[in-house]
């Protein structure tokens, strides 16, 4: 995991956390999930990380790890082939969190956590009170704060690995299964960083 606290020219961060994740869908790459405790004042213009133009999500990512405490969990595609994603997320989240209370030393009052389900009672070692919002990463700004960092946090990821891996064209996809990167999968097959457990990467493998 990886954290950060804010600098201090900022207040000290509240106690709410706010979670989302990043990369649910995509056949390649890790399942990123950030944890977020905003500092006043909070950055203007934090939004869904879906609504933003890739030029602000920017912005605000660099803004929001400046001036608020934040931590990042990461789940790699073995590890989900191993679990499935859905439990892989949680994970994700529960590694965040973690990252996140230890960072400040202090555990959270509440974690918001976007959509309908959260790792309480699914993931050993979750042990905060959380509440799930559908919908959250546009209505709770601490959860669209973690939109930000976790979307930019695994695109940073993905366009590293398109360095190593370029066939498949993660700098425009980010792995997800677009037509040019179901093409470069029929051609050259699955990468290390494919989740073979998903549908599209195991049939390519049986061909």
């Amino acid at each position: 995991m990886t954290f950060g606290t804010p600098d201090t020219a900022f207040g000290f961060p509240t106690r709410i956390f706010g979670v989302d994740e990043a990369g649910r869908g995509p056949l390649a790459g890790p399942v990123v999930a950030a944890a977020v405790a905003l500092c006043e004042p909070c950055p203007p213009g934090v939004d869904d990380s879906k609504k933003l133009t890739p030029a602000r999500r920017a912005r605000l990512d660099l803004a929001i790890r400046e001036s608020c405490a934040w931590a990042v969990g990461v789940v790699g595609p073995e590890e989900i082939d191993r679990i499935n994603i859905f439990a892989a997320t949680m994970l994700a989240m529960t590694r965040a969190v973690e990252g996140l209370a230890g960072a400040l030393a202090t555990a959270p009052e509440e974690v918001l956590i976007d959509g309908n389900a959260t790792p309480a009672g699914r993931v050993e070692g979750w042990r905060w009170p959380a509440r799930a919002i559908v919908g959250g990463d546009a209505l709770e700004p601490a959860i669209s704060a973690a939109s930000i960092v976790a979307k930019e946090w695994r695109d940073r990821i993905m366009l590293d690995a398109a360095e190593v891996h370029p066939e498949y064209g993660w700098e425009r996809n980010k792995g997800y299964g677009t037509k040019e990167h179901m093409a470069a999968l029929h051609l050259h097959g699955p990468s290390p960083l494919h989740r073979r457990s998903f549908a599209p990467v195991s049939q390519m493998s049986l061909l």
